[in-house]
């Protein structure tokens, strides 16, 4: 299951890049196109085009990035040790309820789901994320949020 989520991550990574490089090249083009060359001191469509040309091409990098990250998860790494870590699938049980994270450094927050199962990926950097390191299965640990304490205990992990 483990390397269909990562799939799903890198093909909707590589989507948005692909969108989004296409998005950087018209905002360049336009705004260095002499055909929109501001008429006035009060047009700035050019220069906002390029301010936007160049937020989507940092923006581009960072996904760049973000996919070099995902291409080299180890997905064993946390059987290989005996512990959670980077690239585990983690089920938790929280009041009372099973949930199953994916736990990477990137792309926290995003809601999968595969063979009908909703897995939510967790950043390594969040407080979940950053508490699961190095825990087993049994252990429980707690996680402050702005509105209360939250207890979790791990039921497995792979």
């Amino acid at each position: 299951m483990k390397d269909l989520l990562l799939k799903e991550l890198l093909d909707r990574s590589k989507k948005e890049l692909a969108e989004l490089e296409v998005a950087a090249k018209s905002n360049r083009d336009f705004a260095t196109d002499q055909e929109f060359k501001a008429e006035s001191k009060y047009d700035t469509r050019a220069l906002e085009a390029s301010y936007l040309a160049s937020a989507e091409a940092k923006r581009v990098e960072e996904i760049k990035l973000e996919i070099q990250i995902l291409e080299e998860i180890d997905l064993e790494a946390s059987r290989k040790l005996g512990e959670i870590s980077i690239g585990a699938l983690v089920e938790l049980l929280y009041k009372d309820q099973k949930r199953l994270y994916f736990l990477i450094p990137t792309a926290g927050g995003t809601l999968l789901k595969v063979k009908n199962e909703a897995v939510l990926v967790v950043s390594v950097f969040s407080p979940i994320g950053d508490a699961l390191m190095g825990l087993k299965t049994g252990d429980e640990f707690e996680v402050e949020t702005p509105k209360e304490s939250r207890n979790y205990q791990v039921l497995s992990f792979q």
